[in-house]
Formats: structure tokens, sequence, C-alpha cells
């Protein structure tokens, strides 16, 4: 197979395990990065066996809700406990897992799976094949710090595609939030329902809205984590270590601590896109007067929500794609 064909399917190769292994971590951190404030009251306690939901609404509400496509004004967290929903918050990673598992089953944990697929293996296919043409061939002659070169790649590569895929990364987001009501599942269907309805008001153009906070996101980190996994690579090379060992845990390394860094920006780019189709208040769908409403609301340690499952996704996330490019990708391309 010739070099460019391998890497190709090398890297829809990786972009699928990753899109299907990680979907869960995806959903968990989308529902933490959207939840109520601690200091927001939450709907009251419910009496013993009744729904923890105004008592005008139709039926049950069998989900976590969130800021996304909340059902009642002040958000609340229903979980089915023994035939019985009752209102309680969820508090970090294992809790949330817990909470959707028992709230909707298995599948609730993949919710967006498919659009993942659908979304994920193209674009992240098409940015790894991006940078590394950008490393290998295109830039080495325009760039003459070599050093600068893994950096310079990472950030134009990512910048191109994610401005190319902002739209669908809208959707999945809102497919990931919570259903508005049983009656009404919160499946594609809807959501693209609800994208039509906002293309008509606001314009095509509100699409790539949360596209700023996404480039925050990913610009820094894509930059910031090529340059620091050619660097670590190059360490173990030079300690005599290399093979598909070396490559899953570069990646880990240096995704890890970019997505450190990037955090913040990656809860204001879920809580704008998800509020996006909903919210009434203008201002909020704003990247800076919702990053203002935030650290004031809820503090700064807010923008931090959900990094244990973006961490937990993130380093396996590049361990996996890095390893099935490289290895998958050398493997074909031999004789």
């Amino acid at each position: 197979m010739d070099p460019f064909h391998a890497k190709l399917v090398a890297a829809a190769t990786g972009s699928t395990l990753t899109a299907l292994t990680m979907t869960p971590f995806d959903v968990v951190k989308t529902r933490l990065q959207t939840q109520p404030p601690k200091r927001q009251p939450l709907f009251p306690k419910p009496p013993p066996n009744t729904c923890c939901q105004p008592s005008n609404a139709a039926s049950c509400v069998r989900n976590m809700s969130s800021l996304a496509r909340p059902l009642v004004t002040g958000d609340i967290v229903c979980l089915w406990d023994q035939g019985v929903f009752k209102t309680q918050r969820v508090n970090g990673f294992y809790d949330a897992v817990r909470h959707v598992w028992r709230a909707e089953g298995l599948p609730g944990l993949w919710k967006g799976a498919g659009t993942s697929l659908i979304i994920g293996v193209p674009s992240s296919t098409a940015y790894i094949l991006t940078y590394d043409y950008l490393l290998n061939t295109a830039l080495p002659p325009l760039v003459p710090a070599q050093s600068l070169i893994p950096l310079v790649s990472g950030i134009l590569a990512r910048s191109s595609i994610a401005t190319l895929t902002s739209p669908l990364e809208l959707i999945r987001t809102n497919l990931q939030s919570t259903p508005p009501s049983s009656n009404n599942p919160h499946t594609l269907r809807s959501v693209l329902s609800s994208v039509r309805g906002l293309v008509r008001s606001q314009g095509p153009l509100s699409l790539w809205r949360g596209l700023g906070p996404t480039l925050w996101r990913d610009v820094p980190f894509s930059g910031f984590y090529w340059a620091s996994y050619e660097a670590t690579k190059k360490a173990f090379s030079n300690r005599g270590y290399e093979g598909a060992s070396v490559a899953f845990l570069s990646g880990a390394i240096s995704g890890t601590s970019a997505a450190l860094v990037t955090s913040p920006f990656d809860t204001l780019k879920t809580r704008r896109q998800a509020l996006i189709m909903t919210s009434t208040a203008s201002d909020l769908t704003r990247t800076f007067p919702l990053l203002l409403r935030i650290i004031q609301s809820e503090g700064a340690s807010a923008l931090f929500a959900g990094i244990g499952p973006r961490m937990a996704k993130i380093a396996p996330a590049c361990g996996i794609m890095i390893t099935c490019y490289e290895g998958i990708g050398k493997y074909l391309s031999q004789p």
C-alpha cells in the first residue's frame, strides 16, 4: 500500500477506536459542565413516591437535566431510584457515571456515539493527515527553526479543521445533553430540528457560535500537544526506546498536559454550544459575558468542571490515536 493510503487507513482506524471507546467520557464531561451552579437552588425535594417535576408536567423525566434544555426555570437532576424520581446534584466523575447509568441505562453513556463517528472520524482523520503534510512537506522549507515546525503544524491543522467542523460539533454537544421530556426524546432528529429552527431565526452563521472558545481550546492544545509529543518521543529515542509503547506513552503524556492547560476553554465551549438554542438572554451566548457570568456566579473553579472525565479521556485517546497512526501506517506501508 502506498504511504498516503496507509496513513489514511491508519488515521481512520485510530479515529474510529477513539470515538467508540471515549464517548462515555464525553457524555459525562458534557453533563458536568452544563450542571447548575452549587449555589443555585435545586428543585425542592419531592415528597415520597412523587416525581421531581412541576405538577403540570405531563410525565416524569428519566434523565439528568442540564443547562442545555431545562424542563423548569430552576434546573434539576432527576434520578430513578426504586421506582421513584428524586432530585440530587451530581458530584464528580464516578458519581455522574453512576447517575447516568441508573437514569438512562448503559446506552445513555454512549449517547451521541453514532454522531461522534460521523463527526469525529472524518475530522480527526483530516486533522492528523493535515498535520503530517505540514510537518513533513509544506513547512520545513518555510520555517527556519525546525523545533517550531510541530508547534506551527499543529496550530494550522487544528485551526482549519475546527473551523470546518464547528457546526457538527454544535450538533454533537446538544445531542449529548439531556432530553427535555420522556415524550420528546433528545434524538438526532430532534436536535437537527432545533438546528434548522436556529438557522431560520438567527441565520447560518449561528452554527459557528462556540467557534471562538473552541479555537481558544483546540489551537493552544494542538500546538502544545504536538510540540510536546515530538520532544517526548525524541527524548525516548535518544535513550534507545522506540515503538508503539513509546508512541502511546508520549501521546498520553502530551495530551494530559495540554488538556490541563486548556480545560477552562473546553467548559466555555460546551456551555455556549449547549445554551445557544434555548437561552433567551443574548449575553449568555457570547463568550466573554458567559465567562464573567460563570466566574461571578459559580467561581473560577467552575471553569474546570468535567476536568476528571476530560483528562481520563484524553490520555488514552491521544495514545490510541497516535499509536494506530504510526503503528498501522508503518505496517501497511511496508513492501
